[in-house]
């Protein structure tokens, strides 16, 4: 059951899931009031994230109902607390998948707040006062501010909203490998969905030669015509696998499904990167010997810290690089979700939770 704390006090509109059947309805709750640390924004807009799907389902296990998803949140600062200095009321802003950390680590001091042992999500999670945190398919939140982003100007906040999550899990890992100040490297894309056709325009707009990797040929089309991929290779075709081998630099495999690493790493040139950024739910196939013969690396990464979303936010301004969404309103969510059960999605929901113009 729901935790409040005293101070929660603000009556706010929302939709959650009640129970494992991962139905969304209509949920009124309480949020703290502002604190001297805190900035209150008004939600304009939410992505739907698969992570949503699988909350909203416990596919986990670990499911607190009622449960409001979302964390690709862009809105309006309404008010700022007292020690709040880099946000003013007015400003746009993006809220991602962090709510709290413990501020003392060697990574929270490191800016790797993602990684800190008692980080706390922006649903799901417990907040510092002992409160369950309550995501973005609502109308208000109440964030402290060393968890916000500002939202360029350039960049319409509807399809920015999926770069708070999807938009920093591809970035981090570019700018690991070096990617974002060495052009020229071969980049290979595994799959072309929420995260895969952000990867895809990120790449490319830091000067890299692309190949997206999928099991659907029928998308070969969009990733070279629509997405500036340069090359396509079906996944399941073992000759064009077989010309791929040893030609690629670094691939970031965003692939949620449980498949083999095996031949996607015989794409990789000796002493490549494979970075796993998908979460497929069950393990994975690694063979040993496309490692060892190699002498390739596999490696996972996880969303960003807060300087490092900020920064992704600045380059996509700088890049005009936003996500391909399709807007909804909050009672098409049901709907949505089951889609996105399907992967029908191209390539991004995003939930219009204030229905103003777009800004």
């Amino acid at each position: 059951m729901a935790l409040e704390s005293p101070n929660h006090t603000q009556t706010v509109a929302g939709w959650a899931a009640y129970d494992s059947s991962g139905k969304i309805t209509p949920y009124v709750f309480k949020r703290r009031e502002n604190g001297v640390n805190d900035v209150t924004i008004e939600v304009m807009y939410c992505g739907i994230c698969h992570t949503d799907l699988h909350y909203v389902k416990n596919d986990w296990g670990i499911t607190m109902y009622p449960v409001v998803p979302g964390h690709e949140i862009t809105g309006v600062i309404t008010k700022v607390g007292n020690n709040v200095k880099n946000f003013k009321v007015g400003d746009r802003v993006g809220v991602g998948c962090l709510t709290a950390s413990c501020l003392e680590c060697e990574f929270c001091k490191n800016s790797q707040e993602n990684y800190c042992d008692q980080i706390q999500f922006t649903y799901n999670g417990i907040f510092w006062d002992g409160s369950i945190t309550y995501g973005g398919y609502s109308k208000m939140l109440v964030a402290d501010h060393r968890y916000v982003v500002h939202v360029p100007d350039n960049l319409p906040m509807d399809a920015a909203a999926p770069l708070l999550c999807a938009g920093v899990t591809v970035f981090s890992p570019m700018k690991d490998s070096q990617l974002l100040e060495s052009p020229g490297k071969k980049v290979g894309i595994v799959g072309l969905g929420g995260l895969g056709h952000v990867a895809v325009k990120m790449a490319k707009a830091f000067g890299h030669h692309v190949t997206v990797i999928s099991t659907s040929p029928s998308k070969e089309k969009e990733a070279k015509q629509r997405l500036g991929a340069d090359s396509f290779i079906v996944s399941t075709n073992a000759e064009q696998m077989q010309s791929g081998k040893r030609t690629l630099d670094v691939i970031l495999d965003t692939v949620s499904a449980k498949h083999s690493l095996g031949q996607i790493l015989e794409l990789l040139k000796v002493n490549g990167t494979l970075v796993v950024v998908g979460a497929p739910d069950r393990p994975m196939e690694l063979p040993s010997f496309p490692l060892i013969f190699g002498k390739r690396a596999v490696k996972g990464s996880m969303t960003g810290g807060m300087k490092e979303t900020q920064e992704m936010m600045d380059v996509c301004g700088k890049h005009n690089i936003t996500c391909d969404i399709e807007l909804i309103k909050p009672d098409q969510i049901n709907e949505a979700l089951d889609r996105l059960a399907r992967n029908d999605v191209r390539y991004r929901f995003v939930i219009d939770i204030a229905g103003r113009s777009k800004l």
